[in-house]
């Protein structure tokens, strides 16, 4: 009878241990660019009837969470975040890259940033707002769209099925997929912009995002408003000279990119990051012309610059590229690769 007891023991530990070791599986891509090897990491979500991930949105401006199948998620992200004209290998790109940053997301299974949007928010994995992947409900896009709505909800949704399952990974591993509206003729390297390091996000050409009618742009400022600005963003004090004149902005460097990485202003000096978020500049590729008391800011690009450029990747699009010519441009060395899931309850 004992011997019994201690082998009916043991069995339901091992049942116990290996019923939920829930994995992703990274497969290849049948393509002839795609993967080669393949690699296994947790994942943690809710599960639906098919076994794909739910989930689990705070809408920030309704104060609750919704639960959305993986795949309806992408699709409300690419409806909000690429303008639906866009060419059809264009979208399906933003879809890889959609995919691939909340897969990343639930593989690390840090959400640990939900609190700042209040204890409603601690149960969800990710918000509908920029600091995440802007997400429209259903709902939300037939009000924004309108008549329009059918057709539109059409072309979203082929994107995303020509996609299905597939994200974008690098030495068998999900990337940061960081994208932007528009370069100023190349990309950054990510830690021009960001802190961090990727071999992925290099300083590539995106000279044809000249077409985009987001390259130029213009900001007149006073010049009491530039200085309390950059002093109440960064909380440096800045001393202008007595004397007015180009000489009181100077480029100290600038990065791969073209973009200013160092900029002394009055007595202090600052990131071209610092200024770009400071004065709500679209780039920090900018020049500027001082006109008395106020200053004229010219910019070039929108966007911080890492990663792919939405427009330049339309622009591709619309030269013939299709979606893997496109993501292997713009993240170097980059595999598409099919992904399996199945899904354990998140912790």
């Amino acid at each position: 009878m004992q011997k019994r007891l201690l082998f009916l023991t043991v069995t339901l530990i091992i049942v116990i241990l290996i019923i939920p070791a829930l994995l992703v599986a990274f497969q290849t891509d049948p393509s002839p660019q795609s993967a080669s090897a393949s690699t296994v990491r947790q994942v943690n979500s809710t599960a639906n009837k098919d076994s794909s991930p739910v989930i689990r949105v705070y809408l920030t401006h309704e104060k609750r969470v919704e639960e959305v199948p993986l795949e309806s998620y992408i699709r409300g992200v690419v409806a909000s975040e690429m303008p639906v004209n866009f060419h059809v290998e264009a979208l399906k790109a933003q879809a890889l890259a959609a995919r691939t940053y909340i897969i990343d997301r639930l593989v690390k299974k840090d959400f640990s940033d939900m609190s700042r949007w209040g204890k409603a928010a601690e149960s969800a994995v990710v918000t509908d707002t920029v600091q995440h992947q802007v997400y429209s409900t259903d709902q939300q896009l037939q009000k924004k769209w309108g008549t329009n709505y059918k057709n539109n909800i059409k072309k979203i949704d082929e994107a995303v099925r020509a996609t299905r399952g597939k994200i974008i990974t690098y030495k068998g591993k999900p990337i940061y997929a960081a994208f932007f509206s528009t370069s100023n003729g190349r990309t950054e390297n990510s830690e021009d912009y960001f802190s961090a390091k990727y071999p992925y996000l290099r300083s590539v050409d995106s000279s044809w995002d000249q077409q985009s009618p987001k390259y130029e742009g213009v900001k007149t400022l006073r010049l009491d408003d530039l200085t309390r600005k950059l002093q109440k963003k960064t909380g440096k004090s800045i001393a202008l000279p007595t004397s007015s004149g180009q000489r009181m902005m100077q480029v100290l460097e600038r990065t791969s990119g073209n973009r200013i990485s160092r900029i002394q202003i009055g007595d202090q000096k600052f990131t071209g990051r610092e200024v770009r978020e400071a004065l709500q500049l679209p780039s920090s590729d900018f020049s500027w012309e001082i006109k008395g008391k106020k200053v004229v800011v010219k910019t070039r690009g929108y966007g911080h610059g890492v990663g792919m450029s939405q427009w330049g990747a339309n622009l591709m699009a619309q030269q013939g590229k299709k979606v893997t010519e496109i993501v292997q441009h713009y993240y170097q060395g980059v595999k598409v690769q099919k992904v399996q899931l199945t899904i354990s309850e998140r912790g």
